[in-house]
């Protein structure tokens, strides 16, 4: 129902799927030092035959990567700013994996371009983690890099006594994160927002000031948060976390959404499918019983 758009700032994180390049090497070797990076130089490729490998989202909201072929797994979570960490799982997912004290070298680019530039993911222990161990690990992306889909290489890192490469991209979050509505043309939003129909009434329009969302949210600026927490109200489309600066009365109830052209999808709803609408509150992000048992 709803299609991606670019125009209103829809930030890629991180989701339910992951594209993974993995394979152990089985040295006891160090690693080998990276070549310095430049903007021109291309990320290291992934040898033939290695896995694709589709996983859930992981307990922080982020792409779960398979290591070595399920030996191990880490989860990747995009944060805002261009915070980009790296929690260490074991072959069970539910599993903290503590390895040695390391500085990785990653390759990112933007999706689909050759030229990558090198980031280091420096380690940062927890406070249960061993000494000289740590469970995460934290990057911060180019500023070029911000807000973009983006495609990371890790060719090396080192877990108990062996090496492994493994790769993964911001555009394999969640589903919902790229599919923002396109916004409606005037005449269009007009004939939508000013006239009544289905559970959309004559008096949610007065409620709405008579205006269409484009004129109601002229000066807003989207700034949708992939990962809601519990207790957050929740767009009723995207399922993103709603802003409470925008608004739009149905039924003579207030819904709150991530970005305008979410207000006229739901708008629609109200028109076309009004039995499918469901009271505001039940928009609210909870905290299902996967989530308990990890608490």
């Amino acid at each position: 129902m709803v299609r991606q758009v670019l125009s209103w700032g829809a930030a890629l994180v991180a989701s339910a799927a992951a594209l993974i390049f993995a394979v152990g090497c089985g040295s006891n070797s160090p690693p080998a030092a990276q070549p310095a990076a430049s903007a021109a130089q291309a990320p290291p490729t992934v040898a033939s035959g290695e896995e694709e490998h589709a996983h859930l989202l992981g307990a922080h909201g982020g792409i779960i990567v398979p290591i070595g072929r399920d030996s191990y797994h880490a989860e990747a979570v995009f944060e805002k700013g261009g915070l980009v960490r790296l929690h260490m799982l074991g072959r069970d997912e539910a599993k903290v994996e503590e390895v040695a004290w390391q500085t990785l070298t990653a390759y990112v680019k933007s999706a689909g371009e050759t030229e990558s530039t090198a980031i280091k993911f420096e380690p940062k222990p927890q406070a249960d983690d061993a000494r000289e161990m740590t469970s995460v690990f934290i990057a911060q992306l180019p500023p070029q890099f911000e807000g973009q889909p983006v495609e990371v290489t890790i060719p090396s890192i080192r877990i108990a006594k062996d090496r492994f490469r493994l790769g993964f991209k911001s555009s394999d979050g969640p589903a919902h994160a790229e599919e923002m509505p396109d916004a409606l043309a005037d005449e269009e939003a007009r004939k939508l927002f000013l006239t009544p129909g289905g559970a959309y009434t004559e008096s949610d329009i007065a409620a709405n000031r008579r205006q269409t969302a484009a004129q109601k949210f002229r000066a807003f600026t989207p700034a949708h948060d992939l990962f809601p927490k519990p207790g957050d109200k929740l767009c009723p489309i995207t399922l993103t976390k709603a802003n409470a600066k925008c608004t739009w009365v149905v039924g003579g109830k207030t819904y709150e959404f991530c970005c305008p052209p979410c207000v006229e999808e739901f708008v629609k709803l109200a028109k076309n499918d009004p039995e499918k609408l469901q009271d505001p509150e039940k928009y609210v992000k909870r905290v299902d019983a996967d989530e308990t048992k990890r608490r």
